[in-house]
């Protein structure tokens, strides 16, 4: 297999000239695609808080996927970079995507050149990991949910791919200062004064941008900013993208008219980079700026959204060169760390371990449930992996130092609770180099990174950005000197002290391959645990209303008239939304007759809306849909109407059965 790699890029390089014409000014091709990746929307343990009691009740807005592709017209090479509206990308993700890219696309995409990342926010459904740690705080595997995020994935790839045309990618930077905040200042005060002093913040203030163009159109952009997606708090139990996913819905709704039903629309992604300390709540308490979620996920998405289009319509620079990529599988449960990424003294990582500290959580949000409070003895998930924690031998607890060991992912049988074998990445454009990172990189220790990555490429590569989150999960990565305070962060830096050291001997080992045109080591074997998984989340049994009434009928009505600015509030009896995820649909549309026709002004994907659910009789099986619509100030004057669509499960025979119901008209002045 191996001897036909040149072939065939160099058969894709005499395509893409033959598409484009030889004597074409733009250096590559350049396709972009976006889909639903929204998970189950009612009862699903959430994930990113790690709360039992912080389960999904409904949509705020729905969560996707943005992907863009790009190839190198005289080479052939291409990449993919997938920013998700998701806590993380787990391994089991990244392996069911490139499972089904090989399946329709052969080797052409694969480990090395595609990137999918997490913005992080900790507002989506949970259970999609195939890795035990991640599922215990929503009762084991979500399968629905796993199966939206990957076909959602790859049918942004697909959108992506069948979009590619000739075209050009611009790089800006620029600073924001007021959307993040240091959550963990005492420990990254413990970095070496001159090396803070140099960096003059506790923050990351900078943002890099990439303006993509097909010709003379502007067709995607991707910004990346270090914040947290955790505007929305703990006891939100609405599925939503956060701050990020604000940004990108303001520029694509907003800014260019998308409304998410075509192929060519223009795609805004808002990644994230190393924000393992950077908070969104500036007030340091959980909340900031304001005391209301709503607000602050608005505030801290508006801000990035300004700054990036301040970026993206100032002076940039065209990426021009090589598109190249490095990537191996590292087993980060074992790295001998040399000298020079240590203290100067050889090192070595650990099997994964999260400290005390992991479990009494950060300002933004307390830690996982259980292991303070005795919960995990009445978890039928973690009974069923044995209801036996194996404590950490001594040895592993040597290993981990300062850290006082809870709970040890790495040594739990048969198979460890996190992934021990984790991808490591980097992908350049011309003099842009993206390192992804498959954790939750610091403020400092990203910095390390990138100085670490532009040394060993050299002058050519002038921009290095962090794509966090990216292609697994793995915890924290903080510096040694953060290691040692064991803050929330440190606690959850899973293979020890030196774990940044073996991030940035992996990187500069790859970053050095690239320069010297040499292939990367020998990568280490994964598992996949896709058969092996185990759910204790109810399914739907049957649904029902109360006598005399029928699916889609209205329990509260709207009133006969509003003006702009106010909230209509209307409720139907539904069905339980994990019938149908209506994926790439909406469970509610907000109408307007335009003198012919309704016509749809927004949905379950836009900010002025709220889908809940609400379970009425959980013993008869009945519940209602709880729809609100934020009347924009902008909004035009006119006939408005509520319409609900959703499924039910009829208890007679157990199809899924279409429901709809309908407002009465409403006027709007």
């Amino acid at each position: 297999m191996a001897s036909n790699i040149p072939f065939r890029r160099l058969t894709l390089a005499m395509a893409l000239a033959a598409t484009c014409g030889a004597a074409s000014a733009d250096p590559f091709m350049v396709g972009r695609g976006m889909s639903d990746i929204t998970g189950e929307a009612a009862e699903v343990g959430m994930m990113g808080y790690a709360s039992l009691s912080q389960v999904s009740a409904g949509i705020h807005m729905r969560q996707r996927a943005r992907a863009f592709i790009v190839a190198d017209q005289a080479s052939g090479k291409r990449m993919i970079f997938v920013n998700n509206d998701l806590g993380m990308v787990f391994q089991g993700v990244q392996q069911a995507v490139l499972k089904q890219l090989r399946a329709r696309y052969g080797s052409l995409y694969g480990a090395d050149n595609v990137i999918l990342a997490a913005t992080h926010t900790h507002a989506g459904s949970g259970g999609f990991s195939h890795y035990a740690l991640y599922n215990i705080t929503t009762y084991g595997y979500n399968k629905r949910s796993f199966d939206a995020i990957v076909s959602g994935i790859v049918a942004a790839i697909d959108k992506a791919h069948r979009d590619l045309k000739p075209g050009s990618i611009a790089i800006g930077k620029g600073q924001l200062t007021d959307a993040s905040n240091n959550r963990s200042l005492p420990a990254y005060q413990r970095n070496p004064l001159a090396e803070r002093a140099r960096w003059n913040s506790p923050i990351d203030p900078d943002m890099t941008v990439l303006r993509f163009r097909q010709g003379a159109d502007d067709v995607g952009v991707i910004s990346w900013f270090a914040t947290h997606g955790v505007s929305m708090a703990p006891n939100n139990r609405l599925l939503s993208p956060d701050n990020k996913g604000y940004a990108a819905w303001r520029w694509e709704h907003d800014l260019k008219g998308v409304r998410y039903n075509a192929d060519g629309d223009f795609v805004a992604a808002f990644a994230q980079s190393n924000a393992g300390d950077m908070t969104p709540n500036l007030n340091l308490d959980g909340t900031g700026p304001t005391r209301n979620e709503f607000d602050n996920t608005r505030i801290i998405g508006e801000r990035q959204l300004q700054k990036a289009l301040a970026i993206y319509n100032g002076a940039l620079e065209p990426l021009a060169g090589t598109l190249d990529y490095r990537q191996r599988f590292i087993d980060f449960s074992r790295v001998s760390v040399a000298a020079s990424f240590a203290d100067g003294h050889a090192r070595g990582t650990c099997p994964a371990a999260l400290g005390t500290a992991f479990a009494a959580g950060t300002e933004d949000g307390r830690g996982l449930d259980g292991f303070n409070e005795g919960d995990l003895a009445g978890n039928p998930f973690f009974q069923a992996l044995g209801g036996i924690l194996t404590p950490a031998p001594q040895w592993v607890r040597d290993c981990h130092g300062v850290k006082p060991v809870l709970l040890s992912p790495g040594v739990q049988q048969p198979v460890p609770w996190s992934p021990e074998v984790l991808p490591v990445s980097i992908v350049r454009i011309g003099q842009l180099a993206i390192v992804a990172a498959p954790g939750e990189l610091t403020v400092m220790a990203g910095r390390r990174i990138r100085e670490t990555v532009q040394a060993a490429l050299g002058e050519s590569v002038r921009h290095v950005v962090i794509a966090g989150y990216a292609n697994a999960y793995s915890g924290y990565i903080t510096t040694p000197e953060e290691y040692d305070a064991q803050h929330y962060e440190g606690a959850s830096t899973h293979f020890g002290k030196w774990t940044l050291g073996a991030y940035q001997q992996s990187y500069h080992e790859l970053a050095t391959a690239m320069r010297q045109g040499l292939p990367a080591h020998a990568s280490a074997s994964t598992r996949d645990l896709s058969d092996k998984q185990l759910s204790f989340q109810t399914g739907v049994v049957l649904d029902n209303t109360p006598l005399f009434k029928a699916f889609g009928d209205v329990v509260r009505q709207a009133n006969a008239s509003y003006v702009r600015g106010q909230r209509v509030d209307v409720e139907f009896w539904t069905g339980h939304p994990k019938n149908d995820l209506r994926q790439n649909g909406t469970f509610l549309e907000v109408q307007r007759w335009d003198g012919a026709a309704w016509r749809t002004v927004a949905t379950d994907g836009d900010w002025s809306t709220i889908y809940r659910w609400v379970r009425v009789d959980p013993v008869w099986g009945s519940s209602k849909a709880a729809i609100s619509w934020d009347i924009p100030a902008d909004a035009a004057t006119g006939q408005y109407r509520i319409r609900h669509d959703g499924n039910y499960k009829n208890g007679w025979d157990g199809s899924i059965r279409a429901l709809t119901g309908i407002s009465r008209t409403f006027q709007v002045n």
